[in-house]
């Protein structure tokens, strides 16, 4: 299966994708990453005000085949989170890129996306696997 990524995105090589709108970046797994988990049935989210580390866990996703660590695209704080997601697991696993969104993070320094893959590098990578 291929998967198609929204060239606007930036892709972290733990899945993560961050896309920049402004000031602030969205946060979420890939719809690879998701497409590797199954079944979702928990998403775990720091709460409002956290501060994120690059490359630091922020959050777990579970899926009936295993717990994930989510690993932070960039530095900054948590402005918001989809708390519809906490509820319903599977709008993470029905819209990844859209409605599926995880976190909208202030980040501390917008560069660090240059550090990240383009969506065509991202999906050389996962589609040759």
């Amino acid at each position: 299966m291929a998967f198609e990524f929204p060239a606007s995105f930036r892709f972290a090589d733990s899945h993560e994708y961050a896309n920049a709108d402004g000031e602030l970046v969205r946060v979420g797994i890939s719809a690879f990453a998701v497409d590797q988990l199954g079944d979702i049935v928990f998403v775990d989210l720091p709460e409002v005000g956290a501060d994120l580390s690059k490359g630091s866990s922020f959050g777990s996703v579970e899926s009936v085949k295993a717990v994930e660590d989510m690993y932070a695209p960039l530095d900054g704080e948590v402005v918001e989170r989809n708390d519809a997601v906490l509820d319903s697991p599977e709008q993470l696993q029905n819209d990844p890129h859209g409605e599926g969104w995880l976190l909208v993070v202030r980040p501390k320094d917008l560069t660090q996306l240059e550090s990240l893959l383009d969506a065509a590098a991202y999906g050389m990578k996962v589609n040759a696997d």
